[in-house]
């Protein structure tokens, strides 16, 4: 059993980055739905396949080719396992979550017919909205919006409401990115099957935090992102199942993906390379499994009780302070490690500057979610997030903070 002392203090020394001073002040990171940070592990690794192995998987018979092309399927076989798909050749190796989308709303697109139906929900990244807008525009499809209650959740009247026969394909994000709300994709993923369409799962803010078992919750498709989970920028996963990756056609076309070119046509490779088109970032791939090694060697349940601590701790003290206004739900169930709050008076752009004055590394926007912002009315907020590093005494550093920003705009110590 990993204890909290060690989550809060033995862990956070493996990450270079946050030994470091911002400001003269100790850093403290909060702005971890956008990005974690790197362990030791994690640049080693990519260090070593740079110095040792670097080459084309797949492309050679020479030495290094062969131990790139073993790396990368390691590799596969490391995601495969993380969330627990049938088969390796179901993890397709992406730029990102919004990379593996748009893949979707083109690929799995081509099933669709003038007058189908996608439904999203208004809590999406704009990642999970905009490729079904551009394909809706496509093919005259109709989108429409699951919208959430007082309690920052969506009831499942309004699944039952929206999701009809006409629905072809259901997207909904595992976590909310502004809000922290878990989603019950699993009873979420049934009903939708039972409709007759299919389902995507945006896992971005899910997969680091929360045990995922793309079997057990039936998605259709499950897309996440190495860099919000240890690993390095520029690589993501698409999971889709089997049958369904093999019925829809590639996205990208080119290198690696074919297997016969003629003059006036061309035949595909089998999965995964049928969606790798071009030289694939194999060292992001290599940083991604040690990311998925260094995780499970601590424990998702293990995680995700820590930030539920973290979590916990700050909305109760935030909650003290009347000058704050929460954006989320007032328990904890079914809540990731996510706050998203505003100082009143104080715009949430000129928060964040000043906090990092501090040494405070936090969030201030819309992130990306400008639809979910207009529906709860409004324009931005600030925003901390929780990694397995963080501590309660990086939580008070961050609520003193805040009183200092009042003191700024001249509300009094």
């Amino acid at each position: 059993m990993i204890s909290k002392l060690e989550l809060e203090n033995k862990y956070k020394s493996d990450f270079p980055i946050l030994q470091q001073k911002v400001n003269g002040k100790d850093l403290v990171y909060l702005d971890n739905a956008a990005t974690t940070q790197k362990p030791q592990a994690v640049i080693d690794a990519v260090n070593d396949y740079n110095k040792n192995i670097n080459a084309n998987p797949h492309r050679g018979a020479h030495i290094l080719s062969v131990r790139a092309t073993e790396a990368y399927t390691q590799a596969r076989e490391k995601v495969k396992n993380f969330i627990n798909a049938e088969f390796s050749q179901e993890i397709i190796f992406t730029r990102n979550t919004t990379e593996s989308i748009n893949l979707l709303a083109y690929s799995l697109g081509e099933l669709l017919d003038e007058g189908d139906e996608i439904v999203l929900s208004i809590m999406e990244h704009h990642s999970n909205i905009i490729p079904w807008q551009q394909l809706a525009k496509r093919k005259n499809l109709k989108l429409k919006y699951l919208y959430p209650d007082q309690d920052y959740r969506i009831p499942f009247a309004e699944l039952k409401e929206k999701i009809t026969k006409r629905t072809k394909i259901f997207s909904i994000s595992q976590m909310s990115n502004v809000t922290g709300v878990i989603n019950p994709v699993k009873e979420m993923a049934e009903y939708a099957h039972q409709q007759g369409a299919y389902v995507v799962i945006d896992g971005a803010q899910g997969a680091p935090h929360i045990k995922t078992d793309v079997q057990a919750i039936d998605a259709d498709f499950y897309a996440f992102s190495a860099h919000k989970m240890l690993g390095p920028m520029g690589i993501g996963v698409l999971y889709g199942k089997k049958a369904l990756l093999e019925k829809i056609p590639p996205f990208l076309t080119g290198g690696g993906m074919i297997e016969y070119v003629h003059e006036q046509s061309s035949t595909f490779a089998p999965l995964p390379e049928k969606f790798e088109a071009g030289t694939p970032n194999a060292e992001g791939a290599v940083g991604l499994a040690a990311a998925i090694d260094y995780l499970e060697n601590i424990g998702l349940a293990e995680i995700e009780k820590h930030e539920r601590e973290l979590t916990e701790y700050a909305l109760e003290k935030m909650r003290k302070l009347d000058y704050i206004e929460l954006a989320g739900p007032d328990n904890l169930k079914d809540r990731g490690g996510i706050i998203s709050f505003n100082l009143k008076g104080i715009h949430s752009h000129d928060l964040a500057s000043i906090s990092d004055t501090e040494g405070i590394a936090l969030r201030s926007g819309h992130h990306c979610a400008q639809p979910l912002m207009k529906y709860l009315n409004l324009n931005s907020t600030g925003r901390i997030s929780f990694y397995f590093y963080n501590s309660k005494e990086e939580i008070d550093k961050f609520l003193e903070s805040l009183q200092k920003a009042r003191e700024v705009f001249g509300y009094g110590s």
